[in-house]
């Protein structure tokens, strides 16, 4: 906790009882070089990096349903089923808030898709875009 007394995160959340953030200095000082930057962060951390960089694009990418989400977590053989429904609640409540956070939405319906639907929307806002 230190790091956020320190004002040291640009973002923080706690899940599932770990801390989790992501350090100031180094991403301040890519874009001070002129270098995009790509976080992977939830929904309370796209919020606080959205109060620091307002004019950032922020992507957010969804299961195609929580159905199709849980059978992805159960695939990975690494879950246990109260994280899996801990993960999927968070899923629940961060999909029906994205649209207010987020400019972006891409449906990961099928992986190799995602990617190019990623890839494509770098440098635009404001799109709704799905992998169908």
């Amino acid at each position: 906790m230190s790091l956020v007394a320190e004002d040291a995160l640009l973002e923080w959340a706690e899940f599932g009882g770990n801390l989790y953030g992501t350090p100031r200095r180094p991403v301040e000082e890519w874009l001070a070089a002129g270098d995009d930057v790509l976080l992977d962060i939830e929904i309370d951390g796209a919020r606080q990096i959205r109060d620091t960089f307002p004019t950032a694009l922020f992507l957010f990418i969804a299961p195609p349903g929580l159905e199709e989400l849980r059978r992805r977590l159960q695939g990975r053989g690494d879950t246990s089923e109260g994280d899996i429904r801990l993960r999927l609640e968070r899923a629940r409540r961060d999909l029906a808030s994205a649209p207010e956070v987020f400019d972006v939405l891409v449906v990961n319906r099928d992986l190799e898709r995602a990617v190019d639907l990623v890839d494509a929307v770098i440098g635009c806002d404001g799109r709704v875009v799905d992998s169908r």
